[in-house]
Formats: structure tokens, sequence, C-alpha cells
């Protein structure tokens, strides 16, 4: 049978949280989880009511009143920072006076076992906030595996988003991206230049040296098309040796015609493939968005693929920028040619 010597070796596993107070209110042992609360405070000694504020209930205001609370649950909380609220129990042991009070974090275990590090070692075997413990910590390790796949799943949705909106064989935006991104240039109705590039004697290259020279001419051009515009600029390949390119922001023809004026530059200088040089030019239309004019998609690209077309009968290798002039002289020469017919 248990004698009283060793009561409080069987309290600090029976009740790691516990407290024994003498019949003065000194605190004479308290548990090996109760002291890792406050692990500098010098437990032994001190009074139990200058430790424990004691919150309910209010009648509680000596040890006096607590022996004769005991039985009753108590709400506690430690007088110094971090402020940590407990719940309690007072029993008294013995004819001299001890009493034993046992404590617990209540329904807020898991964030006192945060707080102060602790584990399910640092509470009874059979207290049920093991249980709790075993509860959250498997809750974590559910919720740390569903947010790396979902990480994963973001991931590959952005792979393929991004997999979508590109040309795979010049790494450029596509028709789709170009479409979005218009789109979205147009909802916020900020000025835009939108320049059309088409190759001029591409199609010789594919005959003459085939579609390997051919794709190698396409990969050339979007390096160049890159090199020459900003990271805020959307270069897209429409299909075929069509490209686009929006610009956002852009507000001077001479800014646009120094761009144009240099992708042609650089688009005339033969590109060197197994041997042989593939010699190539480019005819650009541009067109500017203004806000409020009213212009949507289809008609911004009808217009700058009449510019586009303006330059390669004006000798292709040159840019031309759109004005309503240019679509009534194109309408001129389809009615002289449907009359001529």
């Amino acid at each position: 049978m248990t004698g009283p010597d060793n009561m409080p070796a069987v309290l600090d596993v029976l009740c790691p949280m516990h407290v024994m107070i003498n019949h003065t209110g000194h605190i004479v042992h308290v548990g090996d989880t109760l002291r890792k609360l406050r692990p500098d405070l010098n437990w032994v000694g001190a009074r139990f009511l200058e430790v424990f504020a004691l919150k309910r209930p209010r009648t509680v205001n000596s040890m006096s009143d607590l022996r004769d609370n005991a039985g009753i649950k108590l709400h506690l909380q430690l007088r110094d920072s971090p402020v940590t609220e407990l719940k309690g129990v007072a029993v008294a042991c013995g004819p001299d006076g001890v009493l034993i009070v046992n404590l617990s974090f209540g329904i807020s275990v898991v964030d006192g076992v945060r707080q102060y590090d602790l584990t399910h070692a640092d509470f009874a075997p059979t207290d049920l906030a093991t249980e709790m413990l075993y509860l959250v910590e498997a809750k974590s390790t559910a919720m740390e595996a569903w947010r790396k796949l979902n990480l994963r799943l973001q991931g590959a949705m952005i792979a393929a988003e991004e997999q979508a909106f590109t040309d795979t064989l010049t790494g450029l935006k596509n028709r789709r991206a170009m479409d979005h991104v218009m789109a979205r240039a147009l909802e916020r109705g900020t000025q835009f230049a939108l320049m059309q590039l088409d190759l001029d004697f591409f199609k010789l290259v594919n005959d003459t040296l085939g579609h390997a020279a051919g794709d190698h001419v396409l990969q050339t051009v979007a390096r160049i098309m890159v090199d020459e515009t900003r990271s805020e600029d959307t270069v897209a390949r429409l299909g075929g040796d069509e490209f686009v390119i929006v610009l956002p922001d852009v507000r001077d023809i001479p800014a646009l015609r120094r761009i144009g004026s240099r992708l042609i530059k650089r688009l005339e200088v033969p590109m060197p493939f197994e041997g042989n040089d593939c010699c190539i030019s480019a005819s650009i239309g541009t067109v500017f968005f203004e806000p409020g004019s009213g212009a949507d998609m289809r008609s911004l690209l009808d217009d700058v693929d009449v510019a586009l077309y303006a330059s390669k009968r004006a000798g292709r290798g040159r840019q031309t920028f759109y004005s309503p002039a240019l679509r009534r002289g194109l309408n001129a020469n389809e009615s002289t040619s449907q009359q001529a017919g």
C-alpha cells in the first residue's frame, strides 16, 4: 500500500500538473509538467495564491476559502506572463491541512501544448488530452500532406495552363494567349499598340532548304523578337510565319518606328543553317488602341491586317501604321480589280 512518503512520486505519474500546498499556503511540491510552464520559477516555498490568481469561484480569496471549496471546479490563471488559464480541483489530503490541486489546460490543451512545446509524455497515460494530441498530430500530418498535394496540383495546373498558352516550336505565346492578353487590355481600357509581323520569303526557305530550316528560322525570329521588346510586352506566334506583339502603354509613333526598324534590320541578316544561309525579311503593320474609340478585338486585328497588307504591297521589308485612308485605298483597289474582271 502506498504511504505518505512516496505520495509526491505517485502524483508525478498520475497528475503531472499538480501542486501540493501545506497548511500555510506554501507550495511544497509541483508536478514536472506544471514546472515546465514556468521553468525559472522557484516553485517550492512560493505562496500558491501569489503564483496563481483564482478567477472563479470569485469568493475564493484565501487558503481558507480554497479549503472550503475543495472538490469544486476552479478557474485559475498564472499571474505572470505569458498569460495561461488553467482548470483545477482542490482535494484535502490528511489531517495536517495539506491540499493537492490538480490542474489542466481544459479545452485549451492544444494551445498550451504549442505554447510550451509539450508532448504526450507530459501527460498521464490515462489523460484524455493524450488522445486529443494524437488527433491533433494526425490532423496536422494530414493537413501538411494535403498542403503539399495542393501545391503539386497548383503547379501542375499552372504548367498545363502555360503549356496551353505556349507555341511549342518557338516558346512564344500562342493565339489563345494573345486573345487573352488583348481581352484584358481592352477591359482595362488603357492605350496599347498592336504590331503584326509577317515573314517575307519564308515559303522560299521551306521549299528550297526544307522544313527543318524553316523551323530554325522561326525559332531565330522568336529570339530576336523577344530581344527587341520589353518584358511587359507579349510576343505571340499566331501560326505559320505570322507573329503579333502587344505593347501596353506605348503612346508615341517614333518609339514604335524604332522597334519596327530594329526588327526588320535584324531579320534581314542571313540565318546560317547547315551550311546554307536562310534569307528573309519582315513586313509589319501597326495599330494603336485609343481608349474610348469603341474598337474591339476583331476590328483591331482587321485594322492591323490592313496595315500589314499595305507594307506587303509597298515592297515588303517595311512597317506601316494603320489609318482609315489605308482601308479606303484597299477598298478602291478591290473595286477596280472586280470591275476589270
